[in-house]
Order: structure tokens, then C-alpha cells, then sequence
């Protein structure tokens, strides 16, 4: 299948059109038939996602959603894009989470139109996909605490310090750094003199003088995840991407997408979890009838699909203010918290369904079960969520 495309209609109060639909439905066919069977294969050997997979996923045009037409993407909007990572991450929320690589905003707002020119239409392809450096060992959180520096030199700059939790750091064509150019001088503004880089590198390997150490996981297999050490790391002037100083607010600036496309995550993985329940629950005989007869039971599969309809109609929500260009962060914050808690839950909830079979690597729940565990901490853990929207209601 080609690029898909937008049509005439639009979403309304957050509720499908045909289009919507469409796109959803391809998107869940595309996931049983190639992205499953690879996920229910490689995720209980702790394999990467094969290169054929990501070039499959290019070929749906699942990098470029919301890169323009006029740089060969996709144009949709948020929707669109969290319609298709919802389904993704019901076969693999690595794969779900890697067209995130392509279709990250953040490089958007940085570019110049030459830039993206050049770029963009590689995105597309699924030939130049980032890694983000941005959280360090004593700081996930608090990003404007940043301590990474970048300093100038006579003929580019000049990296020293530590990263953490770069996933996808070997495989990816770049990796998209955040560093600090300017000294704290304001503790109130520390985000102020956050710069960002891109760092090319070749693909399977970690950048020229970086070095770097693979963190062990309990989940989130399909790549790895990286601590990155940068010591006196020389890159070019061109490296500097935006205006010096202010990439912190191109990184605070597509947040509540970043957190729509995480509640998108969650809610797959509880969508996978279910319906494996619901299969399972119809199949597994006890006493001489079908579990799924039990009323105990039957009332549980009732609440997890109740509370993964009622995240979805919120992120449909928070996906039409972030394509009508309303300000939405405290109800993204909503969205991504109700989410994330909902889908350990209800994963939870699944692989007891499934008794001691949800506990082997034989079925897929329990890896939807581990999946959903990150969910509620990485885009900023549910207790940050909580704050931004205290804040909002009470002020600070």
C-alpha cells in the first residue's frame, strides 16, 4: 500500500469519519498480518525489529504521517496518528513507538525549509530515523536540569558528558541530541541555553568517539536501550540545529502530542490484552463449561473494555485540539495519566484471565502486561502528569 492520504472530511468532537475508519482498520489489518507474528517470534528472544518490517512500515507511509505533502509525507493530523499507533502497538509497542523516529515534531520545528527539504523525503522512506538524547543518569524528569555540554570550538563544537535512555542509539541514522551551551546563570531558567544537535552516524553503529553501554530491561524489546558517554566529542558547525539556546522550547512545544502518542500506546497494548482474554476466556473449559461463563469473570472483561473506550474517546478528544491548534496540555496530561494507569490494569487483568498460561512467554499478555508497566513512566510519569494538571486546576 502506498502513502496514505488525507481526505475532504475531518474529525468532529472526536468522533471517526469513514476516512478515520479506513486508516484504522488498514492499520489493524497491516499489525495482525506483519506485525505480530514477528512480536509473538522475537520479543521472547529479545530480538530488534527486522529491517524488512521497518521497510514495510515505510512502504504504508507510517513514517511520514504528519511530515507535509510537500516533503512527500503523509499531512495528516494527530487523529490519524494515533489511530495507527493504537494499532501498531497492539502487535508491538516498539513498533508502534519507532514511527515516532520519523514522524517526531520536534525536528520539525527546528529545521530550516532547506533542511527539511533535504530531510524529509529520506524520513519518509524510513531511511533517516532518529534516536533522542535527551534524559541523563541523574536526570529523566527535570529536563531543563540538563547538565551535557555542548562548547564551541574553531570549527564546530564539542560534546562532554553522560546520556541515558537513548533508545534505538545503534540503529537509528541519528541521534538527536540535547545538550546545554549556556552556563546556569538563573536557577529559575534553566531551561534557557538547551541546545539541540543532529548527529549522524552510520546505521547499527553508535556515533564516531561516543561510547556506550547497553541498559538491561524487563520489556520494551525490539531495540535496545542505551547510556551514551560523550568525552570531548567533536562535531561540525552544521550539527546545531535551531536557533542556539532554545531548543527547550521546541521540546515542551510537542509534548501533548508526544503524550497523545502515548496514551495511543497504552491503549493498544489493552486492546491486545483483551481481545487475547476474550479468545481465551471463550476456549479454556473448567467444571465442565467455558470460563468466559463465569460471572466474575465476565463482569471483569465489562470493566477493562469500559475503561479502555473511555481512554480512547479522551485521546480523540485531545487529538482534535491538537489539530484545530487549541491549547490542550492539561487534558493531554489527562489523557496519557487515565491511560497508562488504565492499561497496566487492565493487562494486569488479562493475564489473570489467563492463569498461569498468561505467566509464560507462550502468549503475548504477558508482554503487553510488561509494555504497559513503561507506559506510566516514560513522556513523563504519571506523577508529572498529575502535577501538570493540579497546576492547571489550582495553579502552582
Amino acid at each position: 500500500m502506498g502513502t496514505i492520504r488525507r481526505g475532504e472530511s475531518m474529525a468532529h468532537s472526536g468522533l471517526l469519519n469513514e476516512e478515520h475508519i479506513m486508516i484504522r482498520d488498514i492499520a489493524r489489518e497491516f499489525t495482525l498480518n506483519e506485525v505480530l507474528p514477528v512480536a509473538n517470534k522475537l520479543d521472547p528472544e529479545q530480538g530488534d525489529i527486522p529491517i524488512d518490517l521497518r521497510k514495510k512500515l515505510a512502504d504504508m507511509g507510517y513514517f511520514g504521517i504528519r511530515i507535509p505533502e510537500e516533503y512527500g509525507g503523509s499531512g495528516l493530523g494527530c487523529l490519524e496518528y494515533c489511530l495507527i499507533t493504537e494499532q501498531l502497538s497492539r502487535g508491538w509497542m516498539s513498533v508502534a513507538s519507532i514511527i515516532a523516529r520519523g514522524n517526531g515534531t520536534l525536528v520539525m520545528d527546528l529545521l530550516t525549509n532547506e533542511q527539511k527539504e533535504k530531510v524529509f523525503p529520506k524520513v519518509v522512506a524510513g531511511d533517516y530515523l532518529a534516536a533522542a538524547s535527551l534524559s541523563e543518569p541523574d536526570t529523566g524528569s527535570d529536563l531543563a536540569s540538563i547538565s551535557c555540554r555542548a562548547e564551541r570550538t574553531s570549527d564546530g563544537w564539542q560534546i562532554t558528558g553522560n546520556k541515558y535512555w537513548c533508545t534505538f542509539a545503534d540503529g537509528a541514522d541519528y541521534i538527536l541530541l540535547f545538550a546545554r551551551t549556556d552556563a546556569e546563570s538563573n536557577p529559575n531558567k534553566r531551561h534557557q541555553g538547551i541546545s539541540a544537535f543532529i548527529i549522524d552516524k552510520p546505521r547499527g553503529e553508535l556515533p564516531e568517539g561516543v561510547q556506550g553501554s547497553i541498559i538491561p530491561k524487563i520489556g520494551y524489546f525490539g531495540w535496545k536501550t542505551w547510556e551514551l558517554f560523550f568525552d570531548q566529542v567533536k562535531l561540525g558547525t552544521g550539527a546545531l540545529i535551531g536557533e542556539e539556546g532554545k531548543a527547550f522550547y521546541a521540546l515542551a512545544k510537542g509534548l501533548d502530542e508526544a503524550r497523545a502518542h502515548t496514551a495511543a500506546r497504552s491503549i493498544g497494548l489493552a486492546q491486545g490484552a483483551l481481545e487475547d482474554a476474550i479468545k481465551y476466556a471463550q476456549e479454556r473449559t473448567q467444571f465442565g463449561k467455558a470460563i468466559a461463563r463465569f460471572q466474575d469473570l465476565r463482569f471483569k472483561i465489562a470493566r477493562m473494555a469500559t475503561d479502555i473506550e473511555a481512554a480512547r474517546q479522551l485521546l480523540y478528544y485531545v487529538c482534535t485540539c491538537i489539530d484545530e491548534g487549541r491549547r490542550c496540555d492539561k487534558e493531554a496530561s489527562m489523557a496519557k495519566y487515565y491511560a497508562s494507569e488504565m492499561a497496566e490494569r487492565v493487562t494486569s487483568d488479562a493475564l489473570q484471565i489467563l492463569g498461569g498460561a498468561g505467566y509464560t512467554k507462550l502468549h503475548a499478555v504477558e508482554r503487553y502486561w510488561r509494555d504497559a508497566r513503561l507506559t506510566k513512566i516514560f513522556e513523563g510519569t504519571s506523577e508529572i502528569q498529575l502535577r501538570i494538571i493540579s497546576d492547571n486546576m489550582l495553579g502552582r
